[in-house]
């Protein structure tokens, strides 16, 4: 049994446990996780920060958009994604983007779950992955249905990586609403406020739907 096979299959283990508790979809209690944030975060605040090891934070009332879906994992699943995003990017470094984008020279773990292309590659490797876009151009927008509770990366302004959870599921003719942080704290908003999506990946925990 290879790694990624090993994640996946944790993951699937917590997801399966956690959403079986109260009888709710894995997908649902992360998009109530998420939603419960909006109000309480209230600050952007993107300075580098030292954080307790496993399960640290920053405090709640600031944090960047990848704070949102780290803090969804944790509230809704018991998933410690700074433990294992950690874990991975220590065992697998070049698999990473750490040292091509930001120049880093080992693992952090106050900070390498805290970064969207990090996140996008450890979600990808666990096997999470729904849909990515063709090459290196992010597609117009994300192909549908997106279900309630699955995470979706575009880039705003055509360049930067943004990160968000899907709050409302829709269908063909139908528009999603996202939690996530753009720079006034975590807010729920339309999707379509950002078209052209400008489209990454789209990514859902194993048994979420």
């Amino acid at each position: 049994m290879n790694r990624r096979t090993l994640i996946a299959g944790g993951i699937t283990t917590w997801v399966a446990a956690r959403a079986a508790a109260d009888g709710l979809k894995s997908g649902e209690r992360l998009a109530a996780a998420a939603r419960a944030q909006v109000g309480v975060t209230t600050i952007y605040d993107p300075a580098y920060t030292r954080i307790p090891y496993p399960n640290g934070d920053v405090p709640r009332s600031r944090g960047v958009c990848a704070d949102v879906i780290v803090r969804a994992g944790r509230d809704a699943l018991g998933l410690d994604l700074q433990k294992l995003v950690h874990d991975d990017l220590a065992a697998h470094f070049d698999a990473y983007p750490s040292h091509r984008v930001w120049g880093e020279r080992g693992p952090d773990p106050s900070i390498d779950h805290r970064r969207v292309l990090n996140l996008q590659t450890y979600f990808t490797r666990a096997g999470c992955r729904a849909w990515a876009a063709a090459g290196p151009t992010p597609g117009d927008g994300f192909p549908l249905p997106l279900a309630a509770g699955d995470i979706i990366t575009w880039l705003l302004d055509a360049r930067l990586p943004h990160i968000g959870i899907v709050v409302s599921s829709v269908s063909r003719g139908a528009n999603a609403r996202v939690v996530h942080n753009i720079g006034r704290g975590a807010e729920d908003s339309a999707l379509a406020e950002f078209a052209p999506h400008r489209a990454i990946a789209h990514f859902r925990w194993p048994g979420a739907a």
